[in-house]
């Protein structure tokens, strides 16, 4: 299945992970990548560009899985389109331009987790107002100007506390239920879910959470964003081609 061309990033997702967790990703093309007939009949019929997106992150999933031990079985497509995990297994896919990558973990280790993938550019105009809060808005105006598109970095942590928070809750969380800062200096995020938690299986969620970044040579960005939950502090970072950010919860095995 022919895909996209693209430049190989400087940092692996794979050493960004934690010992509990297992990711695989795909830089540009990536003649093995394929889909099994389950996942094709989940998917149905979808544009060239959508099917190769699609293989390629089950691609991953189910490398990711054989790192972790468990079978390469099929990831379907739940009725919110998100991934549906094998049992006993968590994990998240994301893609963007010419990257794609999953990471997974056992339940019994890992709670929840997401990652998302962003290319390094300034969001749309509009987009940056309509995520964020006018406190949110003014600390990040407040980050030193430079080769880091702060916003864009704020999109998509946002977007992985997401990822990690649906499969666990099955709420929405919208852009502006997760308060997200920015610590230019000391290399860190730190965040605050604002939303109340009314999933009474999850009752100890907790509304923080915190994470690391780091800019590679050549510009481009990579970060982590564990969420603190179940009492417990999550730590699954993530990789992208550009941006690079991760939401865990509850890392059972933390103290």
């Amino acid at each position: 299945m022919p895909g996209p061309s693209g430049r190989k990033p400087v940092v692996s997702i794979v050493g960004l992970l934690p010992a509990v967790a297992s990711a695989a990703q795909i830089v540009g093309r990536d003649p093995d990548v394929r889909l099994l007939p389950e996942e094709a009949e989940a998917l149905g019929r979808v544009t060239e560009q959508r099917k190769w997106e699609f293989a390629a992150g089950r691609t991953c999933a189910r490398r990711a899985m054989l790192a972790l031990g468990r079978p390469a079985s099929a990831i379907l497509v739940g009725t919110h389109r998100e991934p549906v995990w094998p049992q006993g297994v968590v994990g998240s896919i994301t893609h963007c331009r010419g990257y794609c990558a999953a990471a997974v973990a056992l339940e019994q280790d890992v709670t929840a987790m997401g990652i998302d993938g962003e290319t390094h550019d300034g969001l749309p105009t509009g987009v940056l107002e309509a995520i964020t809060n006018p406190a949110e808005l003014a600390a990040l105006g407040d980050l030193p100007r430079g080769h880091v598109h702060w916003d864009r970095v704020l999109f998509s942590a946002k977007e992985s506390v997401y990822k990690a928070w649906f499969p666990l809750t099955r709420e929405w969380l919208d852009f502006t239920d997760v308060f997200v800062t920015v610590d230019s200096s000391g290399g860190t995020f730190h965040g605050r879910l604002l939303k109340p938690v009314i999933d009474m299986t999850v009752p100890t969620l907790r509304r923080t959470f915190r994470g690391s970044r780091r800019l590679c040579p050549d510009g481009r960005y990579g970060g982590a964003v564990p969420v603190a939950g179940v009492g417990r502090v999550g730590a699954v970072p993530a990789a992208v081609a550009s941006v690079w950010c991760c939401a865990s919860v509850g890392t059972r095995s933390s103290p």
